[in-house]
């Protein structure tokens, strides 16, 4: 089933190629496997293949050949890349940047982007938020959410809200309207890959 498009930045393609722009490009400093970004956003290697060939034409990314792997990174010398890299931190930065900080906090289970952010991300109508609002779920410590909320920010040009949720308020959420509100509505999951920041 294809996914509609994400009114983050509606001239984008898919949201899968705003969420790779957004990864490589937020990591400027990395390159990555194809394999790697085909397990890691969750699409076939043929889609990433694809998607990486048009940007790669358009002077985006950078790709080189080690052995089998062809290996990808954004090309940051290119005229757009600063501005490119503001807008992609603005709109689909929140995916690339908040899972990445919150599997580093001992105590997340998991986390969710909900509100406006996940609306537009989901197709709904309307302008891009002037905040993120996560949800997390589990024991973390709330100065350590507060601080990573904080980083975010930095990085994303934009406020940060992180609500911490026990397993059990998650799970016996019938009599709260705010988190009935919460389940009724868009909900973004956050890759949370905790091998890759230990």
């Amino acid at each position: 089933m294809k996914e509609p498009p994400s009114m983050l930045l509606p001239l984008l393609r898919s949201p899968f190629q705003g969420e790779l722009l957004a990864w490589l490009f937020l990591h400027p400093e990395e390159e990555y496997a194809q394999v790697q970004l085909a397990k890691r956003f969750e699409v076939s290697q043929a889609t990433v293949t694809r998607e990486v060939d048009r940007l790669t034409a358009a002077g985006l990314l950078v790709t080189r050949k080690i052995g089998n792997m062809r290996m990808v990174r954004a090309d940051t010398d290119v005229v757009v890349a600063r501005p490119l890299t503001e807008l992609l931190a603005l709109t689909y930065g929140p995916v690339a940047v908040l899972g990445e900080h919150l599997a580093r906090v001992d105590g997340v289970e998991e986390a969710y982007i909900y509100g406006s952010w996940a609306a537009r991300y989901s197709g709904m109508a309307g302008r891009v938020p002037h905040d993120v609002d996560v949800l997390v779920v589990g024991t973390a410590d709330e100065d350590d959410l507060y601080d990573i909320a904080r980083t975010a920010e930095a990085r994303l040009g934009r406020e940060v809200n992180i609500r911490r949720l026990s397993r059990e308020e998650w799970a016996s959420s019938k009599d709260d309207p705010f988190l009935q509100t919460i389940k009724a509505r868009p909900l973004v999951r956050l890759k949370l890959d905790h091998s890759e920041n230990r």
